[in-house]
């Protein structure tokens, strides 16, 4: 093998905390990249580009949130009628949560969480809607009085624990099992502590109750402990009252 500095210098280019070496040497410099006022604008879905993104939406997030009194995070369907039985559980729930004291947190769109909301505003307490960009846009129901909404579905999960106490869940699709189940691993592996987990709707829920004992747990693929991370109920009241003691209220 010959000797490398035989060959000449290394070709190589540093790029803040960045190498670059060989082939991957890119023309020019940062500055100039920024400064030029022409070019191609692909930088823009850049994943460098996207961490500032996914930095600033984190900023908006806590900086909007940041001053909420004690809050429940309520999920549900965006498909449950308005004026059905669950619709107006959910009306029932947001208010009571209200009376409680605490600020209700939605993600902003229609059906249950459109209700929450409602509740919540009808008792005159604090709103919220966390909302997504969709290729179907829902934007945020007429009820939320502070609303942020997101690109990034990992920063608005974020936000849903961050700045909630506990979570209530009404009957839903593949969102609200998406939430339960992140909520549910995160008091599991202790990453959140005194966080209550309430479902609403028995019949609802009990299927799904009864495939975690009778599989994943007869399975041995998790501990008969976890049944207790979370509770069943079809009453408002014991729904607000157990997901509001274990945090001190």
């Amino acid at each position: 093998m010959g000797n490398p500095e035989a060959q000449g210098p290394l070709e190589e280019q540093r790029l803040g905390p960045v190498v670059r070496r060989r082939e991957q040497v890119t023309p020019g410099t940062t500055d100039q990249r920024l400064l030029d006022s022409e070019g191609d604008s692909e930088w823009v879905h850049t994943d460098p580009w996207r961490v500032m993104r996914i930095q600033s939406e984190f900023v908006e997030g806590f900086g909007a949130l940041a001053e909420l009194p004690p809050a429940i995070s309520v999920f549900g369907s965006a498909r449950t009628p308005v004026g059905s039985a669950e619709y107006e559980a959910g009306v029932r729930l947001g208010g009571a949560l209200v009376e409680a004291g605490f600020a209700v947190i939605t993600g902003g769109g229609p059906g249950a969480m459109e209700a929450a909301n409602r509740g919540a505003r009808e008792a005159r307490g604090v709103s919220v809607g966390l909302g997504i960009e969709l290729p179907f846009e829902q934007g945020l129901n007429p009820h939320v009085d502070i609303g942020v909404n997101f690109r990034y579905f990992f920063v608005r999960k974020t936000m849903f624990v961050k700045y909630a106490q506990g979570f209530v869940v009404l009957p839903g699709g593949l969102g609200t099992l998406d939430e339960l189940f992140e909520a549910l691993t995160l008091v599991q592996t202790r990453k959140v502590t005194r966080f209550p987990i309430v479902l609403f709707g028995t019949e609802y829920w009990n299927g799904l109750v009864d495939w975690l004992r009778d599989t994943v747990i007869a399975g041995g693929k998790a501990s008969p402990h976890d049944l207790m991370l979370f509770h069943v109920t079809d009453d408002v009241d014991e729904a607000v009252s157990l997901v509001t003691k274990e945090v001190g209220r």
